[in-house]
């Protein structure tokens, strides 16, 4: 344990009470938290097991657990628990089976999976605007906002002022009930369950806050409403926990996060400790100063100013383009002459933006200048709806029990197999102790679910048994897969689904990579035993995990990314493009009064840089087939302008906000939510 600042060892030694540490852009907090487990264990005696820290990304999750390990000898951290919220959930449930209404085999439906059985419901209801994705995609909203804030089915409607959305109430009531049906759970459950759970249950919450010893929780600002109560149910009156994060870096607000979670901490546990950690160790002092003048602007619950030792540094170029291509030939050319003229990697250069589609002209640049560059955010292969369709046929096949696999496939194509018809199968699964692949062949079933859809779903489990046995008898599975895929129809769900002939090329010719690839492994395998239809699509479940794992790593190549997804990454050379009001700051955000996250998403893309920023904004931007003008982003004239290089500027642009009195009202509304929160 070394190496530390005054500040972060305060954070170190600080074990007995409830502890925030407010930690800046680039302040080093991981290593804090990592020593701090470290610390916890040696020299305060909790078992490793007794602690847990828990964080939003598998990465940083991943991250954490290999620099504890390597300040401690194996033995100590043996049991020690470092996972995702998510993560500690499942497990969480799995501990506490018998405290739910699930089976020990329940699934877990991604979104794709929620989003077809909210449509089946929606359709079944006859329900207007069914057929629309943005009525569906708004009930998701929904739902999930009001799983996110622990509002119950029977409570929703008291939540809503329009009363058009009341069907949004009533469909939140028969999705739940149709999850249960289904022994499946999405993945707000993860949280909500454990948080029912805990809250309801003496005997459960005594056992695991004696189980919780220490409790650590990185980027705490990006909690919801259930994220927080289990916290605060975890660690309950003796609240040894430490909670790192940063109000500037609160970007998530869309998805549930709720920013006065920090204000929530002071309130519940008046006995709170904050340590600030102000030096950055990753970013020169003009861009730390030009960040620290950009959020200044923002009221603040805690003030803060980053500063580092690594020198002034380059001023920071604000570089105004006639439009957007010419914007996007200005980075690719601006990024070739750089490296070109330094020796550097590609990988050292980042360049940022407000939306995907300003990457489209940017990666044509790119690519006419024989850039190479890494497009994050894109869709995986695995993740692309005919992979994961194909490989749920796939799943069943060699786990019956994958009801997450079946729901995927038992309509995909069109069997005439609705929402009530899966609900009594799920019921009738359920009181045969069975997954609901084995239900479907199981005496009985025509009486459960109706004479028709028994013969259907006798059908298809039959048909499912009759290809597990041939694949697994037969030593060339390959052909049999084909076979298995255009009997069941797909090919031709596809060919009539696709919307024009380049969409069902590139699908069909997905599958037939994904054909190629189990080919390739089981013409690899030198084992037999590894050339078994089993063998190999568990080979290609990990594959999903290693190309996931792989978009992670970095490679020697220019990142390319929005400001959302460059949070906690770190790039040398950083250009942010599209500073332009209704871009940076957003249209909708400017509707809605929403400056101030955007604001936070400016600081963010400041303090990515390490050694250069370079700002970029268009006068006109291409909209549809004409060009209109815009204006340069507010943001832009809260720059300190003496670290800035912006010719031709003239200032006196957007009026500023007072930031008095955005304080003023900022404060109110906290001790508003506040007092509401006591009534409650």
């Amino acid at each position: 344990m070394s190496n530390l600042n005054p500040r972060q060892q305060d954070a170190l030694n600080h074990t007995q009470g409830p502890l925030l540490v407010l930690a800046g852009a680039g302040s080093g907090k991981t290593s804090v938290i990592t020593q701090k487990i470290a610390h916890l264990i040696q020299n305060c005696q909790i078992p490793a097991d007794r602690i847990t820290a828990m964080t939003f990304t598998n990465k940083a999750a991943r991250e954490m657990k290999a620099r504890v390990q390597k300040l401690l000898p194996s033995e100590k951290t043996r049991g020690l628990t470092v996972s995702t919220f998510h993560q500690f959930g499942l497990q969480f449930l799995r501990y506490e089976l018998k405290n739910t209404e699930l089976k020990s085999n329940f699934s877990i439906l991604d979104a794709d999976d929620c989003k077809r059985l909210l449509m089946e419901l929606m359709v079944r209801d006859n329900m207007s605007g069914a057929e629309s994705r943005e009525l569906v995609g708004k009930a998701i909203k929904m739902i999930s906002d009001w799983k996110n804030d622990l509002v119950a089915p029977p409570d929703a409607a008291q939540t809503l002022e329009d009363p058009e959305d009341m069907m949004f109430a009533h469909l939140y009531g028969l999705y739940e009930r149709h999850l249960r049906a289904y022994n499946a759970v999405d993945f707000d459950d993860l949280i909500v369950m454990p948080v029912h759970i805990l809250r309801h249950n003496k005997e459960v919450r005594d056992k695991w806050q004696n189980r919780v010893r220490y409790l650590l929780v990185d980027e705490y600002q990006d909690t919801n409403t259930a994220q927080y109560e289990l916290i605060k149910l975890l660690v309950g009156v003796m609240a040894r926990f430490t909670v790192v994060g940063d109000d500037d870096q609160s970007i998530y607000t869309w998805r549930g996060a709720k920013p006065e979670n920090m204000a929530l901490l002071k309130q519940d546990f008046p006995t709170l400790t904050v340590v600030k950690l102000e030096q950055n160790y990753r970013s020169t002092n003009r861009i730390l100063s030009a960040a620290n003048a950009v959020i200044a602007n923002n009221a603040h619950i805690f003030d803060k100013a980053l500063w580092s030792d690594k020198g002034h540094g380059e001023l920071i170029r604000v570089i105004t383009c006639a439009n957007d291509f010419d914007e996007s030939e200005r980075v690719a050319k601006e990024i070739l002459t750089h490296r070109m003229r330094h020796g550097n990697t590609w990988d050292r250069y980042a360049v940022l933006y407000r939306s995907n589609f300003q990457a489209r002209a940017l990666e044509a640049q790119l690519r006419q200048l024989e850039i190479p560059y890494k497009l994050s955010g894109g869709t995986s292969f695995f993740a692309r709806t005919e992979i994961k369709d194909v490989m749920s046929y796939l799943r069943i096949i060699i786990n019956p029990d994958d009801d997450a696999a079946f729901l995927r496939v038992i309509n995909t194509p069109k069997r005439g197999v609705g929402s009530a018809t899966l609900e009594k199968l799920g019921l009738f699964a359920q009181y045969c102790g069975i997954s609901l692949l084995s239900a479907c062949t199981r005496t009985g079933i025509k009486e459960a679910v109706g004479t028709k859809a028994g013969h259907t779903l006798m059908d298809f489990g039959e048909f499912i048994e009759r290809y597990t046995q041939l694949l697994y008898d037969n030593s060339d599975p390959m052909p049999l897969v084909r076979q298995m895929i255009e009997e069941t129809g797909y090919i031709d769900y596809i060919k009539e689904d696709s919307k024009n002939p380049q969409q069902e090329k590139g699908r069909l010719d997905n599958i037939e990579a994904l054909y190629s690839s189990i080919s390739a492994l089981i013409n690899r395998a030198e084992d037999e035993e590894d050339k078994t239809i089993e063998a190999v699509i568990r080979k290609l479940v990990l594959l999903d995990m290693l190309e996931q794992q792989q978009e992670e790593e970095n490679t020697n190549k220019v990142n390319l990314m929005t400001l959302h997804a460059a949070k906690g990454l770190e790039f040398d050379f950083v250009y942010i493009i599209g500073c332009e009001e209704n871009l940076l700051p957003h249209h909708n955000s400017i509707l809605t009064d929403n400056i101030e996250e955007e604001r936070r998403l400016m600081y963010v893309g400041i303090t990515r840089a390490k050694s250069e920023l370079t700002l970029l904004l268009s006068k006109q931007r291409r909209s549809g087939s004409d060009f209109k003008a815009v204006e340069p982003s507010r943001f832009l004239d809260e720059l300190p302008a003496e670290h800035i290089n912006y010719p031709f500027h003239k200032g006196g642009g957007a009026k500023k906000e007072d930031p008095k009195k955005i304080a003023e009202n900022y404060l109110a509304n906290i001790q508003a939510m506040l007092a509401a929160k006591k009534k409650g």
